[in-house]
C-alpha cells in the first residue's frame, strides 16, 4: 500500500505490502474497482435565432417552381414584380426558407430597388450611357453566322447591358412574407422590348 506525506495509507493496492508499522503482516483490505470517469457531457447545439421570435422549430422542407409572364410595353423598361413574387410565396406555404427570381433570358436582368419614377429615368439614363447603341458585331449580319433567327433584333447593346446587372436575385424569407427593406421592390429590367418574357420564381424552405 503506498503512503502518502501525511502518513495516512492511500486508497491504492499494491502487490506485495510492506508490513505493519510494527513489523506484523499488512492489513488486509478489499480490493478497490476502478471508478470510470463520468461520461463526457454530449455537446450543446445552439437554438437557431429566427426573426421577431427566441427560436425556430424544425419544417417540412418543401419547393415550388412557378414561371410568371411577364408583357412589357418599351424598349428598356422597369417592371415591378414585388406583387406577383409575393403571391407566388403565399401559395408555396414557405414559413422560413428564400425565393429565387431568375429571367430566363440575355437581354433582360433581375435587380433590387426602390421604385420611384425620377429614380428609375435616372438609372435608364445610367445604362444609357454606360451602354449606348452603336456599332457592336454582334448585330454585324453579314458575318455573324450563330444563334441566327428570323427577324433578329439589333440588340448588342442590350445583351453587354445585361452583362451590368445579372439574371437573379434571392430574397429570404421569414413568417412566410419576403424580407425586403422598406424601399426594396424586384424589377425585371427589360433591355430590349417590347417583349413577351419569363420569369422563373422558385421557394424553397419549410
Amino acid at each position: 500500500m503506498a503512503v502518502v506525506g501525511n502518513g495516512r495509507a492511500s486508497g491504492i493496492l499494491t502487490e506485495g505490502g510492506t508490513g505493519g508499522p510494527n513489523g506484523h503482516d499488512p492489513a488486509v483490505l478489499p480490493r478497490v474497482a476502478p471508478v470510470a470517469p463520468p461520461p463526457a457531457a454530449a455537446p450543446q447545439t445552439p437554438p437557431q435565432v429566427a426573426l421577431g421570435a427566441p427560436a425556430t422549430y424544425v419544417l417540412p422542407f418543401r419547393a415550388m417552381t412557378r414561371v410568371l409572364t411577364v408583357h412589357t410595353e418599351r424598349h428598356l423598361e422597369f417592371a415591378d414584380v414585388t406583387d406577383e413574387v409575393a403571391r407566388t410565396v403565399a401559395e408555396a406555404g414557405v414559413r422560413e426558407g428564400f425565393a429565387v427570381v431568375f429571367s430566363r433570358h440575355t437581354t433582360a436582368g433581375v435587380r433590387l430597388n426602390e421604385h420611384e419614377p425620377l429614380l428609375l429615368e435616372d438609372m435608364a439614363r445610367l445604362l444609357e450611357s454606360m451602354v449606348p447603341p452603336g456599332n457592336y458585331r454582334h448585330d454585324d449580319f453579314t458575318v455573324r453566322t450563330v444563334n441566327l433567327t428570323e427577324n433578329e433584333r439589333v440588340n448588342g447593346h442590350s445583351h453587354c447591358r445585361s452583362l451590368l446587372l445579372g439574371a437573379s436575385e434571392t430574397v429570404p424569407v421569414s413568417g412566410g412574407q419576403l424580407l425586403l427593406g422598406r424601399w426594396q421592390r424586384i424589377f425585371l429590367v427589360e433591355l430590349d422590348g417590347p417583349q413577351r418574357r419569363e420569369l422563373v420564381v422558385q421557394v424553397v424552405g419549410g
